[in-house]
Order: C-alpha cells, then sequence, then structure tokens
C-alpha cells in the first residue's frame, strides 16, 4: 500500500469576475451558494479581499508571481506580452517536489505557458487574441477540442451568439455536461483519481465563468430570472462619468440598460455562480471518496469583480468595490488549529495568494516577492499584513490610482486630476464621495499615493506631488524587459 505523503495537498480555485459580496453566507439577499458557504464554514473568509488591478491579466500575474503590478509590470489590460516571470507559485511547489496541474484559464502569453506547472489543460475562454489569424482553433484550448470530440467538428464555444463581455444572456444551448465549468470539475475529479499517489499535489482550477457570456445552464439561469431585484446602488458623483455612457452598446462600461436586460443579466450572473458552485461539490465529494478532503488546504479566490451596474458601470477594471472587491475563502485540513467559521477584515490582495498557499504547505517562501503569508491571521497571530493596498488600472482615458486601509478609500484619476474618497464603514456602497468636504483626510492619502508612485517610469509622481495628464500605459515596459531571458 503507497504510503501518504507527509506534506499536505493544496487546491487553489480561482473563479473570473465573482465579486466579493457574492456569496450565500454573507446574506446575499438572491444568490444560493451552499457548497461555498459550507466550505466558509469550516474556514476562514476574508471581508476586505482585492484584485489590486482588476482585470484578468495582470490580476493573474499578481496570483502567480506574488509580486505587485509595480513589480510585475501590467498595470492595465494588454493582450500578447511575454510571461517571463522565472519564481511562479507553480514552480516552487514543483521545485519541492508536488505533483503539479493546472485545469482551465491561465491567460498567459504565449497561450500555452506552462508558468511552472508539470501539465496544463487549458480553456481561457473566447479569448479574442488568442483566435486572431490562426484556424488551427483548438491548439490553445483544450476544453475546445475536447468539445469537439463530443458533439462534432462543426462546434464552437459561441454558437449562441453571446458576446464575451456584455449584458446579452441566455442558457446553455449545449447538454450540461459539455459546459465549460462541468468540464473543469470533470477534469479536476479525473486528476484526483489518476494522480501520483506518492506525493502531494498542487491543484490550480481557472474557472472562466461567472466571467460573460451569461449562459449558465437553463436551470441554473431559471432560479433567477424571476426574482424580485432591488436597482442597483447609484453614487452621488457618478455624473463625472455621464460623457462616457452608451447605453445602446451592449458591452458598454459605463451604460443604464432597460431594467429587463439588467435583470436578466444579474440572473445570468448568479446562475453562473450556483452551477460553478454545485460542480465544485463534485470534486469535494471525490475528495471525500478518496479519503483526503479533510488533508487538503483549499483556496477558493476570484481574478476581480463585476460591477454590474452599480453607479452605471459595468465590467471591471476600476477601482470601486463591485469590481475591485473578490471574495477569499481558505479553508485548511482537519486539526490545523485554525478556527473555523472565520470574517476577517484583514487587507488582503491577490499577491498574498501564492505566499499563503507556500507557508500552509510548511514550504519556504522565495525572496524578492512582495506578497505576504496570511498564515498568521489564520492563526490569529496578527489581525493585518499591510497599512494599506495599492492599487491601479488604465481604464475610461485614465490611470485610475486608488489606495485602501479596508475603512477609507482614496481614488485618483491620472487623465483629469479627480479625486474621490468614500468610507467605507459607513458607506460600504460607495454613495457619497467625501473629497471635496474632508481635505484633511484627502490630504493624507494623496500624499501616500506620491510616495507610492515615485519614481515610477510612467511619471505620475515627481516624489512631491501627482502630476496629471501624462501618457496612460497598461504596462510598464522597463518592467517586462527585466523578465526577459538573455540570450
Amino acid at each position: 500500500m503507497t504510503q501518504a505523503p507527509a506534506s499536505p495537498n493544496v487546491i487553489l480555485i480561482c473563479v473570473d469576475q465573482w465579486r466579493r459580496d457574492c456569496l450565500g453566507i454573507d446574506n446575499h439577499p438572491h444568490l444560493e451558494t451552499p457548497y461555498l458557504d459550507e466550505l466558509a464554514l469550516n474556514g476562514v473568509r476574508f471581508s476586505r479581499a482585492y484584485a489590486a488591478t482588476p482585470s484578468c491579466i495582470p490580476a493573474r500575474a499578481a496570483l502567480l508571481t506574488g509580486l505587485n503590478q509595480s513589480h510585475h509590470g501590467r498595470i492595465g489590460y494588454l493582450d500578447n506580452q511575454p510571461w517571463h516571470y522565472p519564481t511562479t507559485i507553480a514552480g516552487e511547489f514543483t521545485r519541492h517536489g508536488y505533483q503539479t496541474q493546472a485545469i482551465g484559464k491561465m491567460h498567459c502569453f504565449p497561450d500555452r505557458s506552462q508558468m511552472g506547472f508539470q501539465h496544463v489543460l487549458l480553456h481561457d475562454g473566447f479569448v479574442h487574441a488568442a483566435r486572431k489569424g490562426t484556424h488551427d482553433l483548438e491548439m490553445n484550448d483544450d476544453y475546445l477540442r475536447w468539445l469537439r470530440s463530443e458533439l462534432g467538428s462543426h462546434v464552437d464555444l459561441l454558437d449562441h451568439g453571446l458576446d464575451t463581455n456584455g449584458v446579452a444572456t441566455r442558457p446553455w444551448d449545449k447538454p450540461e455536461y459539455t459546459h465549460p465549468s462541468s468540464w473543469i470539475a470533470t477534469e479536476a475529479v479525473q486528476f484526483v483519481r489518476r494522480r501520483d499517489r506518492s506525493k502531494p499535489f498542487f491543484l490550480y482550477l481557472g474557472f472562466h465563468r461567472p466571467h460573460p457570456p451569461y449562459d449558465p445552464p437553463a436551470w441554473a439561469f431559471e432560479q433567477y430570472r424571476d426574482r424580485e431585484m432591488d436597482e442597483p446602488p447609484r453614487g452621488d458623483w457618478i455624473g463625472f462619468l455621464e460623457h462616457r455612457r452608451n447605453d445602446h452598446l451592449h458591452n458598454a462600461q459605463v451604460a443604464r440598460y432597460p431594467r429587463h436586460t439588467l435583470d436578466r443579466a444579474r440572473a445570468g450572473y448568479w446562475g453562473s455562480m450556483t452551477h460553478i458552485d454545485h460542480q465544485l461539490n463534485r470534486l469535494y465529494e471525490e475528495l471525500e471518496r478518496d479519503s483526503i478532503f479533510n488533508d487538503t488546504w483549499i483556496c477558493f479566490v476570484s481574478d476581480h469583480g463585476e460591477l454590474l451596474g452599480d453607479h452605471d458601470l459595468f465590467r471591471k477594471a476600476l477601482p470601486y468595490e463591485g469590481s475591485a472587491g473578490i471574495p477569499l475563502i481558505i479553508r485548511p485540513p482537519k486539526g490545523s488549529g485554525i478556527a473555523p467559521n472565520q470574517r476577517v477584515d484583514a487587507v488582503t490582495d491577490l499577491q498574498d495568494i501564492m505566499p499563503t498557499l507556500l507557508d500552509c504547505a510548511g514550504l519556504p517562501l522565495p525572496e524578492n516577492i512582495d506578497g505576504a503569508s496570511l498564515l498568521p491571521v489564520l492563526r490569529g497571530e496578527q489581525q493585518s499584513v499591510r497599512p494599506w493596498l495599492h492599487g491601479e488600472h488604465s481604464a475610461l482615458g485614465s490611470s485610475i490610482q486608488w489606495l485602501t486601509d479596508g475603512h477609507e478609500k482614496y481614488i485618483w484619476w491620472s487623465e483629469t486630476g479627480r479625486e474621490q474618497l468614500f468610507n467605507l464603514d459607513t458607506d460600504p456602497e460607495e454613495l457619497h464621495d467625501l473629497a471635496a468636504e474632508s481635505e484633511s483626510r484627502t490630504g493624507i492619502w494623496r500624499s501616500r499615493l506620491v510616495q507610492e508612485l515615485a519614481g515610477r517610469e510612467d511619471g505620475h509622481s515627481d516624489g512631491q506631488s501627482l502630476i496629471p495628464g501624462r501618457p496612460v500605459r497598461p504596462i510598464l515596459p522597463g518592467v517586462l524587459a527585466s523578465f526577459q531571458p538573455t540570450a
């Protein structure tokens, strides 16, 4: 009989575009996530977890490298920029004897970069950059190859016609077992069954949903379609974005869609979440069957949120809670000594996942990473890991910079120099902008941002003040160049 490995197994589940407030256990008025709720009841969930750069590519750079955006170099969304990071979470687990497997979305470039994993089954979703100019659409998508083997060579990902960033919604048009969320769970179960039992494993699951297209199975969509839904929150400050509003563009970032369109999108969004929740329980049941569920660390996180009509905003990339706030649940193995059903307010970011999971596995942390291990927070040994978090993203003509300590949030728009300040304790929906009436508090945060940006190549700070009107870039070219392999 093969002896069980001494080191714990680790599973990292990263869903795409899942906002922090979308968990049943946090009293969402509609959404049902029974199996994630149970995971949280047996673990720790973070009420102030963020994606500092809230879109797919820069967020995943932080997740996989443990670096912040000033050091991994991706400060906005830009495809086709090579990933040459020498140190990654998967590479560290592999180096220390773990079997490492990725299933689902990576969003790296080149598209089949392994990023330290021993094996990758790839489904990045309908990434236009990966499809442009190629006739071999299966080359970068193992799910599409499998789907065609099941249903025929004529099948494609968007046969139902929905866009990958829009609000148009309809149920999945094929058998439920062929949905990409179901495929990822199926492959995860198969990995558990076929793994090398002589060593521990690090399994990464990258679910593309609930990112659009909003196409859950029919039962999941219908579960929410007829709910009585409230109007989304709209702050007293939204007028300054009115010139960017387009109510007739299906994938607008600023819009006020007809109520039936918005409610249908919300039903599709929540239905996609409940579908994933049920699929995750398939994995939990397999781990239980194999008697390793209680010996495994499980981390559930998102790369960023979805504004879904908050303040007439949609999609991601912006610093508001619906976009930048992410769920984070860490469930330890049984007997870890970590108190269950904790809800902690330490400000954390995706850069902290790498050091946390390595620390949980008893592995050394690499040098020169920015993230902090959350294990002392899980154990109740400390309350926080940083005084504040610096976030940013290029969008809507600005480099939008922001800082938060979990109680206040300061935002600076580089195009015009506009500032915003919110009290998250009394105004968690960010309805009232305090910047004009609280100059002293605004000034404190402004000074902090000046220092955060001092010396960076994009020139938004001279070390004394913030400089509006500088060119806006999605990357820091000099930083990315420093990771290029030498000849």
